[in-house]
């Protein structure tokens, strides 16, 4: 399964424009990405959507986790269903229904609308990782709170945030990663100069695979794992400590 991953890291390093034969080992393909524009335009959008939309999703992820795991309403059910469809749905129906609405209403395609159709897949999974903490957590503490005199609001930030925020933190590392690999959504939504990284690669390597794009598919690879790696250590650490 990774033996292809081990292939493109490899080819990164070969000194030779052509990818099937090794002519030597050379950085110069890595230092040729920090000098292109372009590259650094589409990494300068994927950055702008992916924090906007870790930003709006963790916060409305959070509420809608926490209110679908305190509060009774009517249709509580159809409710939690519809929250995590962006899960389950394909991303090309995502992609085609995000597209149809934004022609509805004639909004202009840009950076924003990418981050707008981001949010709406990153808030699920924002939302399923805080109600798996949730699931684990005592809600006697914030009755407690409450019996003390501290208001609903007091009790939420004071009690339940301090406990979620290691799978706050978790879900919005796992909402940047999955924003700033997404293709198919992004290319739906993006307007006129508004290319992100992954739309840069996949439009440089239709005139053939070069070893800028395999050093530059090795970085985008790594930051993933890093970034999804920290989050698995921050929602497990957090799980160990509820159950002590």
């Amino acid at each position: 399964m990774y033996l292809p991953i081990v292939v493109l890291t490899f080819y990164s390093f070969n000194q030779s424009p052509y990818s099937a034969t090794w002519q030597g080992f050379t950085l110069d393909w890595y230092r040729k990405l920090f000098n292109d524009e372009r590259i650094l335009s589409a990494l300068n959008n994927s950055l702008i959507v992916a924090v906007c939309a870790v930003l709006v999703s963790s916060v409305l992820g959070t509420l809608m986790a926490v209110g679908l795991a305190r509060y009774q309403f009517p249709l509580k059910s159809l409710y939690r269903g519809m929250s995590y469809l962006p899960l389950m749905i394909p991303d090309i129906a995502i992609a085609v229904a995000t597209l149809v609405c934004l022609a509805a209403f004639a909004i202009p395609l840009s950076v924003w609308t990418i981050a707008a159709a981001h949010i709406v897949f990153c808030l699920s999974y924002v939302s399923l990782v805080v109600s798996s903490r949730l699931t684990n957590l005592d809600p006697h503490l914030e009755e407690a709170a409450l019996d003390l005199g501290a208001t609903p609001l007091q009790a939420f930030i004071q009690v339940l945030l301090p406990q979620l925020m290691p799978a706050i933190i978790s879900g919005c590392l796992l909402a940047f990663v999955l924003s700033l690999d997404d293709f198919l959504i992004a290319s739906f939504t993006a307007g006129s100069g508004s290319n992100t990284l992954p739309m840069e690669i996949f439009s440089r390597i239709r005139s053939g695979v070069k070893p800028d794009i395999n050093a530059l598919s090795v970085m985008l690879i790594s930051v993933s794992a890093i970034v999804a790696g920290i989050a698995e250590l921050i929602r497990v650490n957090g799980d160990n400590q509820s159950s002590r």
